[in-house]
């Protein structure tokens, strides 16, 4: 009989200043996970879960410690901290926030929520209830998508906005039904995605970092230096990857290592412009490093953990928001500009755009800051914007499902469209253009779930990648009866 898998991650949480000295271990043997906590030298408490599977310990021991990492927790050696005495004297944070940020408005999604994209005309926002909302810049609801399981991320592609799933698929949000366009290997626990031009990066808890092109098919996967993954960031010039051990480059067409950096704390989230990207550490740094050769031109220190970062586009100011509800402006040099209270929890994800900071949180909002100069020295002298409560209303919620609306035509020509055709080639259903002024030749990236072989679709718009070699669905989908 084999011998049952088995694997420890001990972690500690040490703050200066008598704040918290705290340990967290994790223990997986077969399909018992088994974690042990309390403060450094003592005891602590001990806790046994059973699962049906080893690999669903595996998994679940992997998300324990990815949610001990988030909150600033990091690998240690035990014995090397010894016991901190209990003392009855008040302490005073060097992290409170003597102020608070100038929030427009705030939107409660119902859940912890870590996914977020801002768009020129709409906000989304997906929490762990697996519901993702759209509003307007100024925070009207105006849609609502219920996807199985948690969402995880929210990323835009050109036209395209894709949900990542704890269901472990990828739905495309773009028209007015969720359908699935991609699914990723059940071994594979999800913890970011982003896609460039139909191709998506996976990273996940195990430090792997995973591309699958506009077919759904895998290009290829590698282990990462570390484990628990929350960062991917893709462009044409290759993939970023954020773990434990921190930021490395592969090459996008065949994974091959392009650089690797080391970070002071696993890499809890990474942003990116055109050429630098920004990873935020779990020992409260935010690095700036080259796209080219990974060569760090800047960093900046945060008081905590740091949850997400972002940038203004012309990379003169960088946003962080921490583990202890703060959200934080820094100078391109590393001067800290200013940091303020969120008011409704830690941000897990954040986006600048146009002068307001948009942050999703552990305790479900999205809220939007107004991040001008001037509203932040108003928020530092006591004066703040009424916020406005954002309510749903009655926004209908409207789930995936593979089938799809039919319509009648007397010929393919006469569809209000572009009239594509699924094609059995081998074990596979591809889908190619069949009306004219298309190369014929041509794949088309389409949703999987509603492929029929023989079956006629018209879609609302047919667009070249940006690379050229396939075509891209776009808009709302029918049947050809």
């Amino acid at each position: 009989m084999p011998a049952a898998s088995e694997s420890t991650t001990y972690l500690e949480l040490s703050e200066e200043g008598g704040g918290a000295h705290k340990y967290y271990e994790v223990r997986h043997t077969g399909t018992e996970v088994t974690t042990t906590y309390g403060r450094i030298g003592e005891r602590g408490q001990t806790r046994a879960t059973h699962f049906a599977t080893p690999q669903k310990a595996a998994t679940a021991a992997s998300r324990k410690v990815a949610e001990k990492v988030r909150k600033g927790y990091a690998p240690a050696v035990r014995g090397v901290r010894g016991r901190r005495p209990v003392t009855r004297r008040e302490i005073v944070s060097s992290r409170s926030t003597a102020h608070q940020a100038p929030v427009l408005w705030r939107f409660r999604s119902g859940a912890p929520a870590f996914g977020i994209f801002v768009g020129e005309d709409h906000a989304w926002v997906g929490n762990q209830a697996g519901d993702v909302y759209t509003l307007t810049p100024d925070g009207e609801v105006t849609g609502r998508f219920g996807l199985p399981d948690g969402v995880k991320s929210i990323v835009a592609d050109d036209f395209w906005i894709y949900a990542g799933c704890d269901d472990g698929r990828v739905y495309d949000l773009s028209g007015k039904v969720p359908h699935v366009a991609y699914e990723i290997a059940d071994d594979v626990d999800i913890y970011w995605l982003d896609i460039h031009d139909g191709v998506l990066g996976v990273s996940d808890a195990q430090g792997g970092i995973t591309l699958i092109d506009h077919e759904d098919e895998y290009q290829w996967r590698r282990s990462g230096r570390g484990s628990s993954a929350w960062m991917v960031r893709c462009d044409d010039t290759g993939v970023f990857h954020g773990d434990s051990a921190g930021v490395a480059m592969y090459g996008a067409d065949d994974g091959a290592p392009a650089w690797s950096a080391r970070t002071e704390g696993s890499v809890l989230f990474g942003w990116q412009e055109s050429d630098e990207v920004f990873a935020g550490t779990s020992r409260g740094w935010v690095y700036r490093l080259a796209k080219a050769d990974g060569v760090q031109r800047a960093r900046y220190r945060c008081d905590a953990a740091v949850f997400s970062c972002a940038t203004s586009p012309d990379g003169r100011y960088v946003f962080a928001g921490d583990n202890h509800s703060s959200v934080y402006c820094f100078a391109a040099d590393g001067t800290r500009l200013w940091k303020l209270g969120t008011g409704c929890g830690s941000a897990f994800s954040m986006q600048y755009r146009n002068e307001r900071l948009y942050l999703v949180t552990t305790d479900g909002s999205l809220a939007c800051l107004d991040a001008s100069e001037s509203a932040v020295r108003d928020a530092v002298g006591g004066l703040l914007p009424q916020t406005a409560d954002v309510k749903a209303g009655s926004v209908e919620r409207v789930t995936p499902r593979a089938a799809v609306e039919t319509v009648a035509v007397s010929a393919a020509g006469a569809a209000d469209g572009v009239v594509v055709e699924c094609v059995q080639e081998g074990a596979r259903t591809h889908v190619r253009v069949v009306s004219p002024g298309y190369d014929p030749a041509w794949r088309v990236q389409f949703p999987k779930e509603i492929r029929v072989p023989g079956a006629r679709y018209v879609v609302t718009e047919v667009h070249e990648s940006g690379r050229g070699g396939f075509y891209r669905a776009r808009g709302d989908i029918r049947r050809l009866l």
